[in-house]
């Protein structure tokens, strides 16, 4: 039966850690198990991740290609056909389209996002649409069916 007053770690369970450059008695004296020389060996020695010892890093071996425009707006697509759907279901009041019926109704992903219209499939239906950017037969497509484009500024 133990004692609480006498309750001990089992032996081995815990372990001292290693005190590195406390003088040769400690056996971690003299170069702190840091090898013989070196880089490594020295204070303050830190190497990036991306470092491959002086050879060509690879970041610079492979050849580059293409360009990336930051400036690039990336458009979520309608078709005229979607347009027209929604008419034929009545969802749209007034006629009026606009990025929160396109989101509510699943036409978009995001309304805070440009979308644009595209001339693909007919319309009947007389229409005020607002959208980011329009193609030109979309444009012309509308507009033969009376209907009115009005484009935002991004």
């Amino acid at each position: 039966m133990d004692i609480l007053s006498n309750l001990q770690y089992s032996p081995g369970s815990r372990k001292q850690r290693k005190r590195v450059g406390r003088g040769e008695g400690s056996g971690h004296g003299s170069q702190s198990t840091r090898g013989m020389n070196g880089q490594r060996s020295r204070a303050g020695s830190k190497k990036r991740a991306w470092f491959e010892g002086g050879q060509m890093p690879l970041q610079r071996r492979i050849p580059k290609r293409g360009f990336f425009s930051p400036f690039k707006v990336k458009y979520q697509v309608i078709n005229l056909s979607n347009l027209q759907k929604l008419a034929e279901k009545g969802v749209l009041e007034d006629g009026k389209v606009d990025a929160a019926v396109l989101y509510k109704n699943g036409l978009i992903s995001k309304a805070a996002y440009p979308y644009k219209i595209l001339g693909n499939g007919e319309i009947k239906a007389k229409l005020q649409i607002e959208a980011h950017s329009f193609s030109a037969s979309a444009k012309e497509k509308i507009e033969a069916a009376s209907g009115t484009t009005n484009e935002i500024k991004i």
